[in-house]
């Protein structure tokens, strides 16, 4: 029936030899679309009850498959979506266990799905190790469908099918076997099994292949140190959570530090438990998340850092270390002391890029018996060799590579000698980049094999010792791509998939009789036997597949006092300039998501930049300055940077509180220019500056003419004795003073009588029961929550929160619907600001109320930090609710303030009345909009859409919703199956909670008899943001603690 009639498309029909025409005509689907096997039958079509709905699910079919068109291949799972198939239900999402591993960021996470698109990522608490998302793992979902992507095999630039690629591989290989040149494999660090056996295998069948891992941020000191002691190139892994005392020497662990992972159990220890917690303390150059949420913090230069661990060591070990300061010797006295009085229950850690202080660590925590440390099973997130780097851009410029194939780094954009990189690799005979995008390697390279996402390909992990994660496919490529993997199996002659290879791995070296089913679904394995000689080990594997390394004797008590001689004599020349990842943009390979982009930074609250951080006292004495405009931007100076004879231009600055005074800081993973977007094409390249692998350098500063236009989102920096935002008080007074005192209760007066203001009595309106049905609510333990953002991407990615631009970020028109709320004390601490508040008298003199607060409004220079997630309160008396003029915003039955997009004409009227300003205006159409060129543009992007959730028009309120979405599938789900709603299961409803690895975040029914929510509701810590109010939220918040014992 279909088949008999054909239809003209377009004037090039005409023409039967028209080659664009028979192209389309055999590529429009990989398989012929079914449609003859119902409608051709006549006798089935007959006795049909075909409806008007099943007829529509064919019309509309051509639309579904225009978003698998670019899968090719065949695509089987298109067809069943006319005929109801078992394993997919339109409208239920579907989760699968994977994991992330692409270099820098490593983690257990579940993806979940929506008709066969990846649309979110979340944690998988099935594991146990690196479990925990942070900001760029959430996001990565969105560069699966960045429209930068390369799209299939080039050659200089020239699009080539694969099997021209394999075959001219295959033939240079070969060629290369028995000459005087190398072939190099030039990767990330995988810490897969699986990969270094397949490389093993490899270098059997080319002898002569050289493998060379390269971390863009180096962690060679670390390495060499714990390979020194212990024999492997490894980190150690801490468990925070049984430390009662941490000392930090400028290791950012709530960051990038080795990897990371480290937030949950940290949280765990620092939220008050029978009248314990840890204690934190920080020495660092930079202000860091982990200062940030430091107990005491100490702004020291990286040389006064290596002073202080010197004689810490030596203390504690009870011999004499000259050198230092009084500064110095004060701290390490302090330190001494409570180190001593904690025991084996404290932990040190570094993150000083220097082998004698990674060593000296190390022996400080054997002489401890740190419970928190553990040598026994380290962590393989990193295996960069920078010597076997040099010595590979040595060879390559010395002609002595034949083939270098690349994957997963992008040398000519983080190399600090990039330009000798490329020099070389013009001499190399035939360079393969396996690239996502159009990079700088890959612009660089002969020959560029697209490479796939990880949510599109198989792989392994072995994260820690015994602890194995699993990669599975939640798509199949969205283009003609392959994994790196997989063309090694196809160059090496081996006749199987990437993923027959895994499985043998696993089943002969792994598993040992589990299953591999249950694995899979897991997504993580914990082996519970010791490996046995031939059994795969990242640890053993990666030596077997890169050169032999030498052999290192344990170090001797001499070596340790050796390295502690070298510490001491450390000097420093002039102003260092620190380098740093940040928590949003890491080393810069997702430097194409706009997410990551607009992600403020915790610290700064700076989106779209990068930029110099300067102390208070530097930036005065070099004339450097912040300010804040007309328009609501913030503008700072610019400055020329040079190191070693490299200069940049053009940096911007910004004013850092906490900044050590001689230090300047600047983050990676900026200055990208090939292969980006203009408007995504942002910062200035810091690998630059990367000298020799040293995060550490001394620089040159020189202002330069000129204000920058800074996007930040927060230009009021400290709390000003506003006890009332954010509630602390110190672990001793929390132990022994009533609640009441550090957790006051604002009152009002009614017929001359204080009553506290949470009391019915002082309701204006006329209160109802919400004790039935469900009623939900959030909490947020402002000890637990670290500032990460996680829960930000998390809602981002849920919400569909669009993409603004620096432009609009700049006039503070963001569109987060989570802001995470940074705040510094402009004394030393937030208690002597309440006692400089309340020590106010009259409005003018010393203690003026005017001077005053204008002194309050400016941070100090070493200021205490808090963080706080703010996002709409859902408050039961919601004054946004009482000014809609047309009821576009109202409050349902189960506490959730709802927003009905299609009632609003946005007069801004709620805005103006939100105490909390969490509610957000659409000033544009930000989806199909050229002036808003991000994900929302283009077809691709929108595929990482949530169909839930509704993308709004312009001249539209929006803001967070409690994620009613989530919670209305729970009940739907529960009412479908016939059943109560089950507890617990509104836990992880509401995206932020979900993302939250560390437990600051609590979502769920405050009627649920015994969940966690009720029960922390009426903790005595428990407190609502400007409660004096009277607006009675649903968001509850727990008093900050802080441990000055």
């Amino acid at each position: 029936m279909a088949s008999n009639k054909k239809y003209w498309k377009s004037e090039a029909e005409l023409n039967p030899n028209d080659s664009i025409v028979e192209t389309l005509r055999q590529n429009e689907f990989s398989e012929p679309i079914p449609v003859d096997d119902f409608l051709g039958d006549k006798e089935n079509l007959a006795a049909s009850s075909t409806n008007r709905r099943d007829f529509l699910k064919y019309i509309g079919f051509s639309t579904a498959a225009a978003a698998v068109a670019a899968c090719e291949g065949p695509v089987h799972k298109s067809i069943p979506y006319v005929f109801q198939p078992d394993n997919i239900v339109p409208g239920v999402a579907s989760f699968y266990a994977t994991t992330i591993a692409d270099g820098f960021d490593f983690a257990s996470i579940l993806v979940k799905t929506r008709e066969g698109r990846p649309i979110k990522i979340e944690n998988n608490t099935d594991a146990k190790v690196n479990c925990d998302a942070n900001a760029r793992v959430h996001a990565s979902v969105l560069t699966l469908y960045d429209s930068t992507r390369i799209q299939g095999p080039t050659a200089d630039g020239e699009p080539i099918e694969w099997k021209v690629l394999d075959t001219t591989v295959r033939a240079k290989l070969g060629s290369l076997v028995n000459s005087n040149k190398q072939i190099a494999l030039l990767t990330q660090t995988y810490a897969s099994p699986s990969t270094a056996r397949l490389i093993a295998e490899f270098k059997e069948k080319y002898p002569n292949t050289d493998h060379v891992v390269y971390d863009a941020i180096s962690e060679d000191a670390a390495l060499n140190a714990f390979h020194g002691m212990y024999g492997e190139r490894a980190f150690a892994d801490y468990d925070f959570e049984k430390a009662e005392l941490i000392i930090s020497f400028g290791a950012d662990f709530l960051g990038d530090w080795q990897g990371g992972g480290y937030d949950s159990g940290y949280a765990r220890g620092r939220v008050p438990k029978d009248g314990k917690m840890s204690k934190h303390i920080q020495l660092e150059g930079n202000m860091s998340l982990s200062g940030a949420n430091a107990d005491k913090r100490y702004p020291m230069t990286s040389t006064q850092q290596k002073i202080a661990l010197a004689k810490l060591y030596g203390k504690l070990n009870g011999s004499t270390v000259g050198g230092g300061t009084s500064d110095v010797d004060s701290a390490v006295d302090n330190l001494v002391e409570l180190i001593r009085k904690a025991g084996s229950k404290a932990v040190v850690v570094t993150g000083l890029k220097d082998v004698n202080a990674q060593t000296v660590v190390l022996a400080i925590n054997k002489l401890l018996s740190s419970e928190a440390f553990d040598a026994a099973k380290p962590k393989y997130v990193r295996q960069g060799d920078t010597s076997k780097v040099r010595k590979l851009i040595a060879d390559m410029n010395a002609g002595r590579v034949g083939a270098l194939i690349m994957d997963g780094v992008n040398p000519a954009y983080t190399l600090p000698n990039a330009d000798d990189f490329i020099k070389g690799l013009k001499n190399v005979d035939l360079s393969v980049s396996f690239s996502f995008n159009n990079d700088e390697t890959a612009q660089n390279s002969k020959y560029v094999a697209a490479a796939s996402h990880y949510l599109e390909s198989w792989g392994d992990v072995e994260l820690k010792k015994g602890h194995y994660s699993l990669t599975q496919p939640a798509i199949r490529e969205l283009f003609d791509t392959r994994q790196f993997q997989t063309s090694l199996l196809n160059w090496m002659g081996a006749d199987r998939t990437y993923y027959d290879y895994i499985r043998e791995t696993w089943d002969t070296k792994i598993l040992r009789g589990a299953s591999w089913n249950k694995t899979l679904q897991d997504g993580v394995f914990v082996s519970s036997e010791t490996l046995v000689e031939g059994d795969i080990e990242v640890g053993n594997a990666m030596a077997a597949a890169t050169e032999e390394t030498e052999e290192v004797a344990q170090p001797s008590l001499g070596s340790i006092a050796s390295a502690v001689r070298s510490l001491v004599s450390s000097t420093s020349a002039g102003t260092e300039l620190l380098l740093y990842s940040k928590i949003g943009m890491g080393d810069g390979k997702q430097a194409t998501n706009p997410w990551l982009q607009e992600f403020p930074d915790p610290i700064s609250r700076v989106s779209w930049d990068n930029y110099l951080t300067v102390s208070k006292a530097d930036a005065s004495e070099w004339g450097l300055e912040n300010e804040n405009v007309a328009n609501g931007g913030l503008d700072g100076s610019y400055v020329k940077l040079t190191v070693d004879g490299t200069v940049i231009e053009n940096v911007p600055v910004i004013i850092q509180p906490g900044q050590a005074k001689g230090t300047v800081g600047l983050s990676y993973g900026y200055g990208r220019k090939a292969g980006m977007k203009t408007e995504m094409s942002t910062g200035v390249n810091a690998f630059l500056l990367y000298k020799n692998f040293d995060d550490v350098q001394s620089v040159s500063i020189e202002k330069t003419s000129g204000m920058h236009e800074f996007a930040c989102v927060q230009l009021h920096n400290t709390l000003m004795g506003r006890g009332d935002i954010i509630k602390e008080t110190t672990l001793e007074i929390f132990n022994t003073k009533d609640s009441h005192e550090w957790n006051h209760v604002p009152e009002v007066t009614l017929n001359h009588e204080e009553i506290p203001v949470t009391s019915k009595d002082a309701d204006l309106w006329q209160e109802f029961d919400r004790t039935i049905g469900h009623h939900f609510n959030l909490s947020i333990d402002l000890n637990a929550c670290t500032g990460c953002g996680a829960c930000v991407i998390a809602c981002h990615a849920e919400n569909n929160v669009p993409v603004v631009g620096k432009r609009e970020m700049r006039l503070s028109r963001d569109m987060h619907w989570l802001r995470i709320d940074r705040y510094y004390s402009s004394e030393e601490s937030f208690e002597q600001d309440n006692e400089k508040k309340d020590g106010m008298d009259g409005l003018f003199g010393d203690n003026g109320s005017l001077g005053g607060f204008g002194q309050m409004e400016d941070p100090s220079a070493n200021p205490q930090v808090a963080f706080q997630p703010v996002m709409c309160q859902h408050c039961n008396h919601a004054p946004c609710e009482t000014v809609c003029p047309v009821a576009a915003t109202s409050h349902g039955r189960q506490g959730q303030n709802h927003m009905a997009y299609n009632r609003c004409v946005g007069t801004r009227y709620c805005a103006n009345n939100c105490p909390y300003k969490v509610r957000r205006f659409n000033w544009f159409l930000y989806n199909n909009n050229d002036e808003f060129d991000f994900n929302m543009n283009n077809d691709l992007g929108k595929m990482v859409i949530n169909p839930d959730v509704t993308v709004r028009s312009r001249g539209v309120m929006e803001k967070c919703s409690f994620c009613i979405q989530s919670t209305q599938a729970v009940i739907l789900k529960a009412k479908r199956e016939g059943r109560p709603v089950a507890k617990g299961e509104f836990n992880d409803a509401c995206a932020c909670s979900a993302a939250c690895g560390s437990g600051a975040m609590r979502f769920g029914d405050v009627n649920e008899e015994g969940s966690p929510i009720s029960e922390l509701v009426k903790d005595k810590r428990a407190y609502h943001l400007l409660e004096h109010v009277g607006t009675k939220p649903n968001v509850v918040y727990q008093v900050k603690v802080r441990n000055t014992n």
